[in-house]
């Protein structure tokens, strides 16, 4: 079985744990091994640095003093997290240093992108002196939309309500492929100056095409949360090696982005109407 989650691969097991990663036997003591409490501390702290990051980012981007940062934090996020996010994805054993690194870059572009959001939308709706107080509604309802959520999904997996079989995994994957497929066509079109097809991915688009495009993205970032905690839960069993915890925490903080960012796209669409 593969990961729809490129963050996962490392999960994907060709031989070994370490003959994949380190080229060493398997450590047979469970201290050496991956288990459920360290994944999740592993998990909680890169949460941490990353809601940190954003609350300083979306301070900067609120004060008139360092309102000028708010763009650069938004691209040096952006690049800065995709170079770590590619070399964590290649190296997984690199995960415990560079993790923590990449959840504060991604914090940076998160406060800057959700501020963007909040004032686009108050320009929009004609309450442009009011873009903070709009962008934080947005924020902690798209927080508290984010973990919820993650909470059902999770609740879902381990209960058995949500079984991933063959063709959960095939249907999902193949649906991740062809938004990614769509976002490349979209972008490609955008670039020769046709911007019909981005124009959904535009938070003050209210269209009912749009928001019932972001409603479909919602759901598969939620579905490929599943794969996630069936590919973590194999990794525990199959007695993964210990610095996997961090892959892991890493892999699931990219998903749970993702979701967070599709909320926030989505709640900024339906304010906009």
């Amino acid at each position: 079985m593969r990961s729809a989650n490129p963050t996962l691969q490392a999960f994907n097991q060709p031989q070994t744990w370490d003959d994949a990663h380190s080229g060493r036997a398997v450590a047979g003591a469970r201290s050496n091994t991956m288990t459920i409490g360290g994944t999740v501390t592993a998990t909680g702290i890169l949460l941490g640095v990353c809601v940190a990051a954003a609350i300083g980012s979306w301070s900067a981007a609120s004060s008139a003093n360092s309102a000028h940062l708010t763009y650069p934090m938004l691209i040096g996020g952006v690049i800065g997290g995709l170079v770590l996010g590619l070399i964590i994805t290649f190296k997984p054993r690199t995960a415990q240093f560079l993790a923590p690194v990449y959840a504060a870059l991604e914090g940076l572009f998160l406060g800057a992108f959700s501020f963007i959001v909040g004032q686009q939308v108050a320009a929009k709706v004609g309450e442009s002196g009011s873009g903070i107080q709009i962008g934080q509604a947005l924020v902690f309802q798209a927080i508290g939309l984010t973990f919820a959520i993650t909470a059902a999904m999770l609740f879902c997996y381990a209960s058995g309500i949500i079984k991933p079989g063959k063709v959960f995994r095939a249907v999902v994957i193949s649906a991740g492929g062809g938004l990614l497929l769509f976002m490349l066509v979209a972008f490609g079109l955008a670039l020769f100056g046709n911007p019909t097809l981005i124009s959904v991915y535009s938070p003050t688009n209210g269209g009912m095409v749009s928001v019932g495009f972001s409603v479909f993205v919602v759901v598969l970032a939620s579905l490929f949360l599943v794969l996630d905690f069936q590919f973590i839960d194999n990794a525990i069993r199959s007695g993964a090696p210990k610095h996997m915890e961090w892959y892991a925490g890493f892999a699931l903080l990219v998903t749970l982005i993702w979701l967070y960012i599709e909320l926030l796209r989505l709640l900024a669409k339906l304010r906009s109407r």
